[in-house]
């Protein structure tokens, strides 16, 4: 009776595992299965299988089936279960007990109809990349219509959902059309034309187009094209791997990723989606990283299961007025066939797994994503946005693999539904740093100083993450190495540094010494300022030759270097030119609005407006209702703005409070009256200050007994990051008096090295001790030690899945140990090995106030937990001890054991999934019979038996205090678990 039991107490777990992906392929394989096995007759597929019905009704209706049939149909259901589902979905389900193995029918029956049936599965597989061949087959015998090959050819369908319509269409038809189908598929074996890129023969013409097509791919990707595109710098000299991992939501991988894992299946989270995502901050190498994708494949070393590759720029197809069909958008985007263009289109729609799709910068389209304007035919013209929306979902070109690059804050919750998986793109590790400086400088000597210079200021090597700021901190080595003034310490003080480094390279005033740099080239900077600034209010990236015009930007101006010339839409159009990066673009808007005397008063004020900054979505309308009047009758715009503009505006805030601080204030007394600066500088610090309460303003009042937390919104994060560009300790004391909480979440806010140091800044001004809780962001070794300033005023701080290593923990616990209040942290899922150990024992041998440590999910062995041990030993207040998911086995369970037997305040001790057995198991029975404070104890996942578990219940005879016991998943029988159970209410199992 077990099968039909495990499907009756597993019913939720089961019903998530074949529905939690949203697509219907794992029920329709298991539907296939037990077609074929004959558990199911024709009648119960067509009641399951309704058109329309939602996914997880059909799923309830399969369950309540197969229970009702017996436990011989349910024993089936079980083995078809293991056989669909991916590993990763079965660890929530226990097939132990379930013994029923699939067989393979017999090939052929008496009927080629019963044939369908019985060999259902394997047909499915074999129709692949064949569907084509047999409707044109069954057609040819008159068995199959035009209309009904286009039911089966739906472009919402996937490949095998394709195969099963083609097999529900051809039973009815009778015993003649399943005989075509099966000698067709018995041909093509024979024949072995199995459908793949090693096999396949394609038209000549389309080989010429390939051809062609590479070239072109390869022509515009072998040069770096974002901000280094004036120096020609060689890809290949210049490229830098950043850190790729997989979002949250996605299958736990270990290890990094590398780029071919994008496209591939690891971490697939919806097999019947097609889309990737790779999303990363304004800066972070994604267009970097596509055009590396492009190169690699043009080269024929990568990416080889695709024949084809259409590389497109949202900025570029912004620009793209007209509607186009599908084959206007591949030839005329990326490139003209030479002829046979209906031959080639057809072969692309024939085999779309063979052709990969990139779009970089969604998050710079004017229209943000929906779905509701559905389209499915690749002939019919459409809007150039509405074509892209659904290739992401899937209605159009569906198999095609997309690749789609994006800032985090664009990818709603709807997109994310449509998503094969979602990677996201970390910027540099500090290994990528070292590679990126030692490969802009042939001069080893000079890449040597720059890392040094780095070292001495962990601020600047935090910003240096970000590749666009690496950039321009190895661009502009000689005025790092020769700062008079003090090292670079902001985001702003790096982008004034590359502003004086193209003026006085490209200058021929080279003679300008002191301040006068800015002075001298004042126009320039005001008339790019204000295509800038008129950029951002159009939601523009590309400006025409008109644009340049209306702002007054001259030859002389472009010569600067700061303005490249867009080469896509040049040809065709006249000259087009784009920022260097469209962190530049804000950062002259930013100068615009700080030094133009003809801005409007409240453009400040606008620009700060935090309430639709992250709350409704901030509208074109809002931000251009702060421009002067002579520009709101140009601006014609409509609907929302898109979340770049809402993500270009907070960069522009931030460069303005900036460029607004006491530091930079010296190269603004010649440009603008003294009067107007301080006015902006008041209306900046006002506007801070007011967007700091609305968030204090908006934390509920505590449960009673529970602490009060605050659970900062990303919008936090940006009013802290403007505080510490202005480096106003003013403003931050002021802040921080006001916010009275015991707990700070600040997770999945996207908090790298940058931020850690502004948070700090302001932190550090906290009147009270608080909970930080930093989970699930970017922060890594380098972002640990620009939190240091702040961890006096820390208690506890939680850093899980940040990247961090052993030497960033040696940093902290250093600092830590120097810490009067800090009592808590935890610290699962990073890179931490035994070598962290020594310095987690020395907080535990010194800190005697110290009440929890977490370290779950890294890869501490035996040795590791001897090294914890020692510690512990002198240790009389740790309450709190988590280890789960590591590798400390039966001899590193004994060290702790040992060391916690007389523990006096042990109330929680987890090492789970650590390959713990009997004589672990026995070890620590003996705190079970000694702890006057355990509570709980979690040996779940290990491999204990009933030898190890008998010498715990013996143990929990001597403590009544001591509440629960977890074991599951270990090496016990179902009739031992039962026993055990009956014998001790509190072992879980």
């Amino acid at each position: 009776m077990f099968a039909q039991e495990f499907v009756l107490k597993q019913r939720t777990e089961i019903l998530h595992a074949l529905c939690s992906s949203g697509s219907t392929e794992h029920l329709e394989r298991v539907l296939d299965i037990l077609l074929a096995q004959g558990e199911l007759i024709w009648e119960d597929y067509q009641n399951i299988q309704v058109p329309d019905r939602a996914l997880y009704t059909k799923a309830r209706q399969l369950l309540d089936l197969v229970y009702t049939k017996g436990v011989d149909t349910c024993e089936l259901f079980l083995a078809a279960l293991k056989q669909v589902l991916p590993e990763s979905q079965i660890v929530g389900l226990s097939f132990a007990g379930c013994n029923s193995n699939l067989e393979e029918k017999e090939e052929y029956q008496s009927t080629s109809t019963h044939t369908l049936l019985t060999q259902r599965p394997s047909l499915v597989s074999k129709l692949l990349g064949h569907i084509h061949g047999a409707l044109e087959a069954l057609v040819i015998s008159g068995h199959f219509t035009s209309a009904d090959c286009d039911e089966v050819r739906l472009p919402v369908y996937t490949p095998s959902q394709q195969a099963r319509r083609l097999l529900d269409h051809v039973r009815p038809k009778g015993e003649l059309a399943a005989k075509v189908v099966l000698q067709y598929i018995q041909q093509k074996q024979e024949t072995g034309s199995a459908l793949n890129p090693e096999k396949l023969t394609p038209p000549k013409e389309f080989l010429k187009y390939q051809k062609k097509l590479s070239s072109s791919v390869s022509a515009q990707s072998c040069f770096l094209s974002t901000y280094g595109g004036t120096s020609h710098m060689s890809l290949d000299d210049i490229y830098t791997e950043g850190q790729l991992e997989l979002a949250q939501y996605c299958a736990d991988v270990h290890g990094p990723l590398g780029l071919e894992d994008i496209v591939g299946t690891v971490g697939t989270v919806n097999e019947e989606a097609d889309t990737v995502l790779v999303s990363g901050e304004a800066g972070s190498g994604k267009t970097t990283l596509l055009q590396r994708l492009h190169l690699l494949w043009a080269r024929g070393v990568a990416l080889q299961q695709f024949l084809l590759l259409f590389p497109f720029s949202c900025r570029r197809l912004n620009s793209e007025h007209r509607e186009l069909s599908v084959k206007e958008l591949l030839f005329q985007h990326c490139c003209w066939p030479d002829r046979d263009q209906e031959e080639i289109f057809q072969f692309i729609l024939d085999h779309p797994h063979l052709v990969l799709f990139t779009f970089d910068g969604l998050d710079e389209l004017k229209q943000s994503f929906s779905d509701e304007k559905r389209l499915c035919c690749p002939t019919q013209p459409a809007p150039v946005h509405i074509l892209l929306f659904n290739f992401i979902q899937g209605s159009l070109m569906k198999g095609v693999r997309k690749v789609v690059t994006s800032r985090p804050e664009a990818v709603g919750p709807m997109l994310k539904t449509h998503l094969c998986k979602e990677v996201l793109l970390k910027g540099f590790s500090p290994s990528g740093i070292d590679c990126f400086v030692r490969k802009h400088h042939s001069d080893n000597t000079v890449a040597t100083k720059v890392l040094e210079s780095l070292q001495t200021n962990t601020a600047l090597l935090g910003l240096c993450h970000s590749p666009v700021l690496c950039w321009i901190v190895s661009q502009c080595h000689k005025e790092l190495l020769g700062c008079g003034e003090g090292s670079p310490q902001t985001i702003t003080d790096v982008y004034l540094m590359i502003l004086q480094h193209f003026f006085q390279h490209q200058s021929s005033q080279k003679s300008t010494v002191g301040l006068g740099w800015f002075q001298d080239h004042l126009k320039t900077v005001l008339h790019l300022g204000q295509l800038a600034f008129e950029g951002m209010k159009n939601t523009c990236y590309i400006f025409s030759g008109t644009d340049l015009e209306t702002c007054g930007v001259t030859e002389n101006d472009i010569y600067m270097g700061f303005l490249i010339q867009s080469k896509d839409l040049s040809s065709n159009h006249g000259k087009h030119y784009e920022f260097l990066h469209v962190t530049m673009q804000c950062f002259f808007a930013a100068l615009y609005i700080v030094l133009s005397n003809n801005m409007d008063h409240s453009t400040i004020s606008k620009l700060f407006e935090v309430k639709d900054m992250w709350e409704t979505d901030l509208t074109s309308s809002c931000f251009r209702a702060c421009l002067p009047s002579t520009y709101q009758q140009d601006c014609s715009l409509q609907g929302d703005a898109t979340a770049a503009e809402t993500s270009n505006l907070q960069i522009t805030a931030t460069f303005v409070s900036g460029l607004l601080s006491k530091r930079h204030q010296s190269l603004w007394l010649q440009c603008c009256p003294s009067a107007v600066m301080e006015k902006k500088i008041r209306q900046v610090g006002k506007c801070l200050s007011k967007g700091m309460q609305k968030h204090f303003k908006s934390i509920p009042q505590p449960v009673e007994g529970e602490k009060k937390s605050m659970h900062a919104m990303p919008g936090f994060v940006w009013l802290i990051k403007c505080i510490y560009e202005m480096q106003e300790s003013r403003i931050a004391k002021d802040a921080m008096s006001k916010l009275e909480v015991d707990h700070l979440k600040l997770t999945y806010c996207n908090i790298g090295p940058v931020e850690c140091t502004a948070l700090a800044y302001v932190l550090q001004h906290l009147r009270n001790p608080v909970g930080l809780q930093l989970d699930n962001n970017s922060v890594g070794d380098v972002g640990v030690e620009q939190l240091l300033p702040c961890m006096h005023i820390c208690n506890s701080l939680y850093l899980r899945n940040n990247n961090i290593t052993d030497e960033g923990i040696r940093k902290l616990i250093a600092k830590g140990i120097q810490c009067e209040n800090f009592r808590k942290i935890a610290l699962f899922n990073n890179k931490l090995t035994d070598a962290c150990t020594q310095h987690i024992s020395q907080l535990l041998r010194t800190k005697d106030d110290f009440l929890s440590l977490r370290l779950g999910n890294n890869n501490i062995t035996a040795e590791g937990a001897k090294q914890l041990a020692e510690g512990l030993k002198f240790n009389h207040s740790l309450q709190y001890l988590g280890l789960w998911g590591n590798k400390i086995g039966d001899t590193g369970a004994e060290a702790l054991a040992k060391a916690l037997e007389s523990s006096k305040t042990l109330v929680w001790l987890s090492l789970v999934g650590n390959g713990v057995g009997n004589a672990g198991a026995s070890a620590l029975a003996n705190i079970i019979k000694n702890s006057p404070t355990l509570e709980e104890l979690w040996l779940t996942e290990n491999c204990i038996t009933r030898t190890g578990v008998e010498r715990l219940i013996e143990a929990l005879k001597h403590n009544i205090h001591v509440k629960s016991i977890w074991l599951r998943n270990n090496d016990l029988s179902l009739e031992e678990v039962e026993e055990m159970t009956q014998r001790e209410s509190r072992l879980v199992f």
